[in-house]
């Protein structure tokens, strides 16, 4: 650790000096005094006002006769402070003005106004606010929350609706959930609570973190604001949580050259300056400071990371530019360790030409995730290791291995680049805007778009994964990489085009996915390219969908129909030759059989149309209905009648089928049919087939074999727009 850089707006906020303030000046009038629950999530200064006499109460009842009644900064539910008036207790009110505001928002509202909180359901400030909704209030802490309650509770239905947040949430969340809102309940009133000192101390600790090594967030871990600022660092920077410079000692700041220092909008400024000693005292004579520009830490930390780049390319090796990297004397050392024991939590190696034990702790072995030492090293692997510490004393070196491998895989990463190779790391975080892989120990970006998850899945699907990708820009000065995986998605789907196109052959047979669906037709993946599947090779019967179908998803038999390679478009077939109707049809329905129950699904001036099977619909001629006269076939039937059918013959190229019903009856004494004057004497069969030419055929009812007899115009209709809209190759 070189520098460390102070936050300007770290400590005390406003609302928190006022109300510690408050109480101290009790104490100083003389006056006792106690608070309803800590008066601030700071535990030193609790117990700082305890030893001065001040308690802190669970419930107004508590408060001992005589004390003055302080409310904390966070607040009261409106019952508590109804309680308190009525039982006559005498109190000072010292919440915070930026709540007190959101206090008149939400209930100044008009009568049963739907309110909307950001923030923490448990938290006092919260519940606080709830207290004085005048209609439903909901909680939500993040956008997805958010969506679920709107959706749930139909609040896009609502006509007086209005959103607050806790003064202490998340600036990044609240920009997300606004704008949820705003897209998805048009008339919801929205108001900007977050206290603009969070939002400024949240927006310094992010840039501050985007320049440093590593960030102390100084405050009490029940604070919310605290835990706020550490997420907002964490994101871009190793982050420590400390409450008191004690537990400095538990961190490793040898790995760190500018370490950021913030703190929570409760946090004592005496403890703020207890941290900056010790930590000055860690680097002895280096330079504490106070900065108004971040700016100068990048700059700082890219100047001595450029004067690194240029050691290296004036041919010193990578020990020697590890080993400038360091303070002097034995700590930064590249030394050799040969592993000679392994315990659950440490790993000792003898280091040649040493006396002093050599000790890598489990968290100094790698950065890549682990469940056991033994899955890092093994008994006599021989390990480059840098010196953290020597303990003389104690007759200990503390190594480290991670930190070497960090470099080493550094190189690796800037070769990779410049050959344009693929590497692989375990994505280890998911971070705004994408997801953080470790390559031996260096941490590569890659961002949200070249993650090659859709947009519509969460990133948290490769957390723990290991992934390939490629190094697409590196920033040698501040040691960060960026990578995509998506480019090398990109590489094998090419390699698996070219390798199906090379196999490809009219009518094989393929298995393939469905990946979406048109108005035209389906596009099928079959193994690194896409085909088509026309909406009239789906079914043999009509549809107005392929969705009726077929869905994106579904794993289907194709076979391909024909190959365009100079445009490189497939056309794929689906439909089974033994699922045709008219097949069906010949190998179950010979003339002769009777078919029960075929339902009337067209009715005209010389028959009706009776559905045989899907697909297939037959003609009743008026002449084979009854045995005595028919003047209209309406008069006898009537379209969703179920009748009982004798198939009298079939024209299986014409695709017709001749249907009696008669015939399936008793013909009566004489001959009614014939006596009248007016019957036709064609036979039936003549008749149907004449009148159908002349008026409506079978297949004009269901225009299976139409689709299929224009297939050909079809198909190209269909490449036509898929050349315009989606091309399967693209």
């Amino acid at each position: 650790m070189n520098k460390i850089i102070l936050a300007e707006t770290a400590g005390f906020c406003f609302g928190v000096n006022r109300a510690v303030e408050l109480v101290y000046k009790l104490i100083d009038d003389g006056q006792k005094a106690c608070t309803l629950g800590p008066i601030i999530h700071n535990q030193q200064l609790v117990s700082d006002l305890e030893s001065k006499g001040v308690t802190a109460v669970d419930a107004p009842e508590d408060c001992p006769s005589g004390c003055k009644l302080v409310i904390r900064t966070h607040g009261i539910e409106k019952q508590v402070l109804s309680d308190i008036e009525k039982a006559g207790i005498e109190y000072i009110d010292a919440t915070c003005p930026f709540v007190l505001k959101i206090h008149r928002i939400v209930s100044t509202a008009q009568e049963g106004t739907v309110t909307l909180i950001a923030g923490d359901s448990s938290h006092p400030e919260v519940k606080g606010i709830r207290s004085f909704c005048v209609g439903r209030a909901y909680v939500f802490k993040n956008a997805s929350e958010l969506e679920k309650l709107i959706e749930e509770n139909r609040l896009f239905d609502e006509k007086s609706l209005i959103c607050v947040s806790q003064t202490t949430f998340s600036t990044e969340e609240w920009k997300k959930c606004e704008k949820i809102i705003k897209k998805v309940c048009t008339n919801c009133k929205i108001f900007a609570t977050i206290c603009c000192a969070t939002a400024e101390r949240q927006a310094e600790a992010l840039a501050l973190a985007k320049k440093c090594s590593a960030m102390i967030v100084i405050g009490g871990r029940h604070s919310s604001n605290t835990c706020k600022l550490k997420d907002v660092c964490s994101e871009y920077a190793p982050t420590f949580l400390i409450e008191t410079a004690a537990e400095l000692a538990e961190i490793d700041f040898s790995r760190f050259n500018v370490v950021g220092v913030t703190a929570g909008a409760s946090t004592p400024s005496a403890i703020i300056k207890e941290v900056l000693k010790t930590m000055s005292e860690e680097i002895k004579e280096k330079e504490v400071e106070a900065t108004q520009d971040v700016a100068e830490t990048a700059e700082a930390a890219d100047k001595a990371d450029k004067a690194a780049v240029e050691a290296s390319a004036d041919g010193e090796t990578f020990a020697e530019m590890l080993e400038q990297s360091f303070s002097s004397n034995e700590t930064g050392k590249i030394v050799k360790g040969v592993v000679a024991n392994i315990t659950p939590t440490e790993v000792f190696v003898d280091v040649p030409g040493r006396k002093q034990t050599g000790v890598i702790a489990r968290d100094d072995l790698s950065a890549e995730p682990f469940e056991k030492c033994e899955d890092i090293v093994s008994k006599g692997d021989v390990l480059d290791l840098i010196i953290l510490k020597t303990n003389d004393q104690d007759g200990v070196l503390k190594l480290s291995k991670k930190l070497t491998d960090s470099f080493k895989g550094w190189d690796d990463i800037v070769k990779a680049k410049e050959d344009d190779e693929i590497v692989e790391g375990v994505i280890t975080n998911i971070v705004r805007g994408g997801v953080l892989a470790s390559v031996k120990g260096t941490r590569v970006f890659i961002p949200a778009s070249l993650s090659g998850v859709p947009k519509n899945e969460e990133l948290d699907v490769l957390k723990g994964t290991t992934a390939k990708f490629k190094i697409i820009d590196i920033n040698e000065q501040r040691r960060r990489a960026v990578g995509s995986i998506r480019a090398v998605l990109n590489e094998e789907r090419a390699k698996a085009r070219e390798a199906a196109w090379a196999t490809l052959e009219e009518g094989m047979k393929l298995t393939g996915v469905v990946k979406s669906l048109t108005n035209y037709g389906a596009f099928v993946d079959i193994g690194g390219v896409d085909g088509m599947i026309h909406i009239s090779e789906l079914s043999w019967t009509r549809i107005k969908h392929p969705s009726e179908v077929v869905n994106v998803g579904d794993q289907v038999e194709v076979y391909v129909k024909a190959l365009d390679r100079e445009n490189k478009k497939i056309s794929l077939g689906f439909k089974k030759v033994e699922d045709n109707p008219w097949e069906i049809l010949k190998r179950d329905y010979p003339v002769g059989t009777v078919v029960k129950g075929a339902p009337i699904v067209g009715i005209t001036s010389f028959g009706a149309f009776a559905k045989i099977i899907p697909g297939i619909e037959g003609l009743i001629h008026i002449s084979e209905i009854s045995w005595t006269r028919v003047k209209t076939p309406a008069d006898v039937l009537k379209v969703g009648d179920e009748v009982d059918v004798l198939i009298t013959a079939v024209d299986f190229d014409k695709h017709r089928v001749s249907l009696s019903m008669k015939k399936l009856t008793e013909r009566p004494e004489g001959d009614f049919s014939l006596a009248d004057e007016d019957r036709d004497d064609q036979p039936a069969e003549e008749a149907a087939e004449d009148t159908a030419e002349e008026a409506a055929p079978v297949e004009e009812a269901a225009p299976a074999e139409e689709a299929a007899a224009d297939e050909a115009p079809a198909e190209a209709a269909a490449e036509e727009a898929a050349a315009e809209e989606a091309p399967a190759e693209e």
